[in-house]
């Protein structure tokens, strides 16, 4: 029994010494005037039970803590008032990386419309995706976000290095127009340069056609040796590199391809805000299909993303080029506007795209003196195509004051000379003629010569007239001449008088 009570009472005697340790050591931490640590003090606490003891540091604990936080309060209000006053430009900056990774594809669409010296408009969409990444790696490329993934698998799959293709309704005017931003010829090409990896060219350009065949919704897979060419010296890669080895090119033309929705529908889903937001929206078919000509195309090349060209992008460029007829959405009338040729005006920018503008050619009419432009921009740029040094009015959609307080941007071109060198009213089908007046100044001893191109429409069975196999016959044309003469200016025709005394 004694020795029971002997190690009872060390066992005590070593819990007390731990407990003073405690309460000394937490007088030594604690900070000097504070007078929430006072009750540490009191001698009635070291004689206290064990169980106060023990929360007595947890106590202490959370004062530091608190007071802690204070410091760092303090600290920073007078870090803050430091800045407000004299703000140190010697102090290091500390930026926030943040975890979500920065897009490495970018997105710009542009139209640039042009007023011909024919009398027609010229307007070209360019809608154009960068990409950073590489798809001859081997890795598979899961995540898309602006490019398109069909497209994107197709050069992944096929070992496609640049890939060349239009859709092309109609014939360039050279001689009228002048020279096309893009040339393209009637009907469809397809023009392909592979990768160096692809073993058996002919067969994988067999599969590329019949899958660009789906995807466009074209006549593509009838292309095969028949209508295929290897060419030896044009069709030069236009992205990077330094591939010379022609056995990887591929060239095909369907000259007879009619181009029509089914082909303008899917080429409009390759874009990220589809035909929904941006310029994209006034591609409307039935405008598009009745103009004079209209070619759309898609191109996708390597590109280098910096100057250096150490790091190589994807380039996709969705091209549409179109010619409308002046006078047919007219009615007769000098002018034109996006309302009469799209049926649709522009309300605001792709979200997805960080640049969208629309460049209007004011190069023929810097001061305005033959057509005006509305509404009225103080943006110009200049730039160099095809050779020549073109001036632009600038429409920025990214900006919210270029839709002005309608919130709507309808561009208006008016020819200023109201009495014009043409006045035309086309015809309707079963309802009116042609009708076309010229007012020419002929020069003495000359010859005059105007040609006129139609063509016939297809007529019912009742239409036909009585001996078809004469041919359809055009109406006489009239020659009004203003000869300034006193004859001429007599207009009393009620006295008598012999005939020839009039002429």
């Amino acid at each position: 029994m004694a020795a029971h009570r002997c190690s009872r009472s060390a066992l005590l005697l070593v819990l007390c010494s731990l407990c003073l340790f405690s309460i000394a050591e937490s007088q030594e931490t604690t900070p000097a005037g504070d007078h929430r640590a006072t009750g540490v003090d009191n001698p009635q606490s070291v004689t206290g039970s064990t169980e106060q003891m023990a929360e007595q540091p947890t106590v202490v604990e959370e004062e530091e803590e608190e007071e802690e936080d204070r410091r760092w309060e303090a600290t920073r209000d007078e870090v803050e008032t430091e800045n407000t006053s004299a703000p140190d430009t010697s102090a290091p900056t500390f930026e926030v990386h943040s975890s979500v990774p920065k897009p490495k594809d970018d997105f710009q669409e542009e139209l640039v419309i042009r007023p011909l010296h024919s009398g027609d408009i010229y307007a070209s969409f360019q809608f154009r995706t960068l990409w950073e990444t590489d798809f001859t790696t081997g890795n598979k490329v899961s995540h898309y976000r602006l490019f398109p993934k069909s497209l994107g698998q197709v050069i992944s799959k096929f070992s496609v290095r640049e890939l060349h293709i239009s859709f092309t309704q109609g014939y360039w005017r050279t001689m009228q127009w002048g020279q096309p931003f893009l040339p393209s010829p009637p009907g469809a090409e397809l023009w392909v340069w592979f990768q160096d990896s692809v073993t058996d060219v002919d067969e994988t350009w067999k599969e590329l056609t019949n899958v660009l065949s789906g995807i466009f919704c074209a006549s593509l897979n009838f292309i095969d040796s028949t209508n295929t060419v290897q060419p030896s010296a044009s069709f030069k890669p236009l992205g990077i590199g330094n591939v010379t080895d022609h056995r990887f090119l591929r060239y095909a033309t369907l000259p007879r391809e009619i181009v029509c929705t089914e082909n303008l529908t899917p080429w409009k889903k390759l874009l990220p805000c589809g035909s929904k937001a941006g310029l994209a929206v006034l591609l409307k078919s039935e405008k598009l299909f009745h103009s004079s000509f209209h070619s759309q195309a898609v191109h996708i090349r390597p590109v280098c993303k910096d100057w250096q060209c150490k790091t190589k992008s994807w380039e996709l460029r969705q091209t549409l080029n179109v010619v409308f007829d002046l006078h047919t959405p007219g009615q007769g009338k000098q002018e034109w506007s996006l309302f009469k040729m799209f049926s649709r005006t522009l309300t605001e920018a792709c979200p997805l795209a960080s640049s969208s503008k629309i460049y209007v050619d004011i190069t023929d009419d810097p001061q305005g003196e033959q057509f005006e432009v509305s509404p009225a921009t103080h943006l110009l740029s200049q730039a160099m195509v095809l050779g020549d040094r073109r001036t632009f009015s600038l429409y920025d959609l990214t900006q919210q004051i270029t839709f002005g307080t309608v919130r709507s941007l309808n561009l208006h071109i008016r020819w200023k000379s109201s009495e014009g060198y043409i006045h035309y009213q086309p015809s309707k089908d079963r309802v009116r003629p042609h009708l076309l007046e010229m007012l020419v100044q002929l020069p003495p001893n000359s010859v005059t010569e105007v040609t006129v191109q139609f063509e016939r429409a297809l007529l019912k069975w009742t239409e036909y007239t009585p001996d078809p196999n004469h041919g359809f016959y055009v109406g006489s044309s009239v020659i009004s001449s203003l000869v300034p003469s006193i004859v001429a200016m007599d207009t009393n025709s009620t006295r008598e008088q012999p005939l020839f005394s009039s002429l």
